[in-house]
Order: structure tokens, then sequence, then C-alpha cells
């Protein structure tokens, strides 16, 4: 049983709790509905806040769509003032930019060009807007005044600042190309910097504004004559200067480099061979004439050409590097093409009045006129590529003028070899002109000195005579068969020269002068042969030509050998009699052996005599044949001295025995030597 106390105690525990959790339940319930009053009044606020927004909504909306339509209504009235501004502005265009246009652009060019802009754009506006607007007529002739002001100005500016290039610069500019040492490169200034900037653009101007080409004209027609005078005073200056001085040289690099004292001469393709051209030409010149200052003058010409065909090549490229900054490049080729025709024309016109000239000479049988075309048409060969590259673009006519005058050139050249080839083998010369001494013949040293220049113009010469071959191999034309060719010409010149040789020591009425004539002349061929180039070139296609011109020399030497048998026969011991030793000699044997003495003396000395007077110029074969001569002469004579010497065939033994063996060989020692 649980205590009454205990019982108790635990009830009024009980009844504490259950008072406490009522108090507590009270106030969550209290709580409970300040929150929800609360609540109420929040919603209330909230409901009149939303009332009022709407409201302010409602108020604000119509004011906002007011302001905007208002900054609209602004922008567009901005807006139409600019346009309206802008439309005035061209109608104050022609009185704001009359003055400046009147006054021209010279000096204030960028600012002109600014005034025409601003007339165009007037100009596009009338046309576009107002076609009827009288201001569009003074703007339009405002504008064609500014416009002939600027071509005017474009002219003016060509002309005022276009120079001939100086001869000194052009010289500089061709050595440039030839000299193998480093040197500061040529730089042509057409124009200054700045009027070449203004002339770009104000031709860029009227290309894109003014659509005229009238410009292009004026351009190509003041640089074609600065062209044309720039190569003229060249060839003066060469002129001027080549009389006195050789070549022409210019000191401007000269002055430049400092490791240098002195300019090397300019060159030419050829010129190294000029002293040898002129030799020839003075030789084969004798016998028409005198030639005295002529070729001195042609030499000149002929050099000054080809210097002056360079300098075209050069300064047409300069000026076409010029023309493509102001001319558009539409036009570019066209333009050059107008611009290069007048110096290009001149240049054809004296090459062919090189030819004609040649023609006429070849007419008159002096050759070396052919030779001022070899020099020339080889340089032009040269030159060749570069013309095509300067000429490409430019009309058929025009890119046909430099093969045109080489082709007439291969032609008149290879007619003039020809023509030499028959004149060597039907030269009418002969009596009157033979060398009395049996030297060599003028016609022989002209011939070799006219071969000896083909050396230098070998592949010049092949294609002169290519050019006249039919044959399918002349069609697939090569250096090899061109060498071929100049080989068989060369043979033929040989061949023709032999045969009139042969013809000409005909002449001669003593066989062995005859014999010294064509020994003298053939051992010169063979002698220029091996010393030049020629040698190597004719066994191209004649193998044993050097074999055979010493065979005919050997064969000359004989024929004149034979003739010292008339001296010598009278001493072979063949034709005498046999004596016996210690057996008095008959009257008749004594007569015998005097007439042989003195058909010996007598043939000597008038050999002798008469050979004495004879040249052979080459100094090896003149011992050569002396020597010879002597030995033969000498053992012969010696042999019969020997034998009749002390032969009691005569009481006056020193009438008939005048001469010792040596002073024979003396008196031979002195043949062929007029000082002697």
């Amino acid at each position: 049983m649980i205590p009454t106390e205990e019982v108790s105690v635990r009830m009024r525990e009980i009844e504490y709790k259950l008072k406490q959790e009522e108090l507590t339940l009270s106030f969550i319930k209290d709580s409970l509905e300040k929150s929800d009053q609360l609540t109420k009044n929040m919603v209330a606020i909230l409901s009149s806040f939303e009332s009022r927004l709407m409201k302010l909504e409602n108020s604000i909306i119509p004011v906002y769509k007011q302001t905007e339509n208002l900054q609209r209504l602004q922008e567009n009235v901005e807006k139409t003032l600019s346009c309206l501004d802008h439309v005035i502005s061209y109608y104050h265009v022609a009185k704001d930019t009359e003055k400046i246009i009147k006054e021209g652009p010279t000096g204030r060019l960028e600012e002109y060009l600014n005034c025409m802009d601003k007339i165009q754009k007037a100009v596009e506006y009338f046309q576009d807007n107002n076609p009827d607007s009288p201001e569009l007529n003074r703007v339009k002739s405002l504008f064609e005044r500014g416009k002939e002001s600027l071509e005017s100005e474009f002219r003016s500016l060509m002309t005022r600042h276009t120079k001939p290039v100086p001869p000194i610069l052009i010289l500089d500019l061709i050595s440039g190309d030839d000299d193998m040492e480093p040197q500061e490169e040529v730089f042509l200034e057409h124009l200054p910097e700045g009027v070449l900037h203004d002339i770009i653009r104000i031709s860029g101007w009227l290309v894109e504004n003014g659509r005229n080409q009238d410009f292009m004209t004026v351009y190509f027609q003041i640089r074609s004559v600065q062209l044309d005078r720039s190569i003229k005073g060249l060839k003066d200056h060469f002129r001027k200067n080549s009389s006195s001085t050789g070549v022409p040289y210019s000191p401007a690099i000269q002055n430049k480099r400092k490791d240098t004292p002195t300019k090397k001469p300019v060159k030419r393709p050829g010129h190294e061979h000029d002293l040898r051209v002129k030799h020839l030409s003075d030789a084969l010149s004798d016998k028409h004439g005198p030639a005295a200052g002529r070729d001195d003058v042609f030499d000149i010409e002929i050099d000054a050409y080809i210097h002056c065909v360079s300098a075209f090549v050069k300064l047409a490229q300069s000026e076409y590097q010029l023309l493509t900054d102001i001319v558009p490049e539409h036009h570019q080729k066209k333009t050059f093409d107008s611009l290069i025709q007048e110096s290009l024309d001149n240049l054809i016109m004296e090459g062919d009045n090189i030819v004609s000239a040649a023609r006429k000479a070849i007419i008159r049988h002096d050759y070396s006129a052919v030779l001022t075309i070899f020099p020339i048409l080889k340089h032009l060969k040269q030159m060749k590529p570069e013309f095509d590259q300067v000429l490409q673009g430019t009309a058929a006519g025009t890119k046909n003028k430099l093969p045109g005058l080489i082709t007439s050139m291969e032609t008149t050249g290879a007619k003039a070899l020809e023509e030499f080839a028959d004149n060597i083998k039907n030269d009418p010369d002969k009596e009157y002109n033979m060398p009395k001494d049996g030297t060599v013949h003028e016609l022989t040293s002209n011939a070799i000195l006219f071969l000896q220049q083909l050396l230098d113009f070998q592949e010049t010469a092949g294609a002169m005579l290519a050019s006249q071959e039919t044959s399918s191999s002349a069609s697939s034309y090569s250096s090899e068969f061109s060498r071929r060719l100049l080989s068989t010409y060369i043979c033929k010149v040989l061949g023709n020269l032999q045969l009139n040789l042969l013809s000409k020591s005909k002449v001669y009425e003593d066989p062995a002068l005859s014999a010294i004539f064509l020994h003298n002349n053939y051992n010169y061929i063979l002698k220029s042969l091996e010393k030049s180039e020629l040698i190597q070139l004719v066994a191209v296609t004649q193998k044993t030509a050097e074999r055979s011109y010493r065979e005919l020399i050997e064969q000359q030497i004989q024929t004149y050998q034979r003739s010292w048998l008339k001296v010598t026969d009278y001493i072979l011991e063949r034709n005498l009699p046999v004596f016996q030793p210690g057996v008095k000699l008959k009257d008749k044997e004594r007569q015998m052996i005097k007439e042989r003495f003195k058909g010996f003396n007598d043939g000597l000395e008038e050999l002798c005599k008469i050979q004495k007077a004879w040249a052979i110029p080459d100094m090896e074969q003149r011992d050569k044949i002396r020597r010879a001569q002597k030995t033969i002469v000498k053992e012969t004579y010696g042999a019969f001295l020997n034998r009749y010497g002390n032969v009691p065939f005569t009481k006056n033994p020193e009438k008939y025995i005048k001469y010792q063996v040596d002073q024979v060989g003396e008196m031979i020692e002195k043949l062929f030597d007029t000082s002697a």
C-alpha cells in the first residue's frame, strides 16, 4: 500500500503541472490572436499601397508617352535642319570655291582638289534633285574650268620638270651591266619627288573624277620627246668625245668609289676588236680610194649606235616604271607603246640606213662595210631578250621592228659574205698588182684578216649564213650547225683564195719566183690559221687542212729548188768524164772543165743576183730554204772542186775557180735580202 502522504504529494504535483499548461495555452491563444490582428492590418496596408500604385501608373504612362513623342519630334526637326543645311551648302559651293578655282592649283593642290570634290558633289546633287536649277549650270561650268586647270597644271608640271637624262648618267647606267666590279646602283630621278607626287595626285583625280584620258596623251608626248632627246644627247656626246679621247666614259661612279682611281671606259660588245676591224677596214678600202677620216667617223657612228641601243632599253625600262605610278593599269601598255615609238623608230631607221650603206658598199665590192654590221648585229641579238621584255604587251608592229632589223642585217651580211667569197675567187688584179718580189699578196692578207674577224663574231656570222639556208637542218638551227656552216664558208674562201693564187702565180715568167710567191702565200695562210682559232674552225669540216697546207708549202720549196739545177747540173759527177790520174788532159777535156766552172760561176752569180731581190717574209722559212739550198750547192760544188781544183786544165785557174766552197755558202746566205 502506498502511503497517504505520498499520494497527496503526487496529486499536488499533477495539479501544479495542469495549471502551468493552462497558463501556456492561454499565452499561445493570446499570441495567435495578436498575430492574426497584425496580419489583417498588414493586408489592409498592402491593399491600400497597391491601389495607390495603380492610380500612379495610370497617371505616369500618358506623360511618358507624350515625352517620347516630343523627343522624336525634336530629332526629326534636327535632322530636317541638318538636311536643309546640307542642301543649302550646295547652293553656296560655287560662291565658296570660285576664287580658288580661278586662281588655279599651283602651290595649293590638295586644297584645290578638295574644292573640286565639293563642286562635283554639288553637280551630282543638282542633277539628281533639281536638274532645272540655274545653280547646276554654274557648278558644272566651274567644274569644267577646274578640270581644265588641273589638266593645264599637269601639262605645266610635266613640261617644266621633264628634262633629258644627262649622257654621263646614261653611260653609267649602261656600264653598270658590263662592269664586273661592285658599284652603286645608278638611279634615274626623272621628276623631283614633290612634283611626282602632285602629278600622281592630279592623274589619279582625272581618272577617277574627271573621266578624262587626254592627260595620258599629254604625258606620252612630253616623255617621248624627252626620251628621244636623251638618246640624241648621248649620241652627240659620244661623237664629241670619241673623236679625241676614244670611247667616252663617265666620271660619276669614279667619284663615289674611293678605292678606284679611274673609271674604266664604257665597253660594248666587239669593242675589243676595234683596232683589228679598223686595220682590215683600211686594208680593204685602199684599193677603192683613200679611207682616212671616213672610217674613223664611221667607227664612231657604229659605236654610238650600239650605245644608243643599250641606252634605249635602259631608259625605256625606267620610263615604264615611272609610267606605272601615273597612268592607270589598263592604259599603261598602250601609253608606253606610244611613248617609245619615236625613239624606237629613229633607232630602227638608223639601223636601216646602216644596212643600206652596207648594201651600197657591197655593190662597190667594198666588203669592209660588212664589218660594221657584225658588232651591231651581235649587240642587237644580245639585247633582244631585254627588248622583248621591255616591249611585252605592246602592239605586234612594235614588237616586230627589232626582229625585222635583225633579219635585214643577217640577209645583208650573208650576201656580203657570199659575194666576198666569190670576189676572192674572181679577183681581177693580176699583172699590175702582183708583188715583184713574190711576197704575200694583198688579197691573201686581206682575206685572212677578214676571216679572223669572223672569230670574234662566230655565232653572228653563223646565224647570217644559216638565215639563207632552206634545208631542214637550218630550220632546226643550233650552235653546232652554225659552227659547221661557218667552217664550210671559211674553207670555201680559202679554196677560192688558193685557186686565185694559182692563177696569179702564172703571171711570173720565172717558175722559181712563182713557187716563192705561192710558198709565201701558203705559209702566211697556214701561220695565220695556227695563230688564231681559225685552224680549229676549219678542222670542223676539213680535218686535214693543216697537213694539206704543209704539203703545198713543201711542194713549192721543191719547185724552187729545181731552179738551182741549171747551176748544179754543170758540176754533177754523173755529167763529167772520167780522167785517169797522171794522164795528160786533152784539149777537149780541158775545155769541158772550163765550161763547167764557167757555167757554174755564171749561173751562181745570176741566181744570187736575181733571187736576192726576192722576198720570204717568214724568217724561219727563209733560213730553212737558204740552209737547204746552201747544203745542196756546197756539197755538190765541194765535190767538184776537190776533183778538178788541182787538175791542170788552165794556165789561169783563178779565172775559173772564182769561189771557194765557203764563199758560195755566203752568197746563198744573202738570198732574199736586198740589204745584204
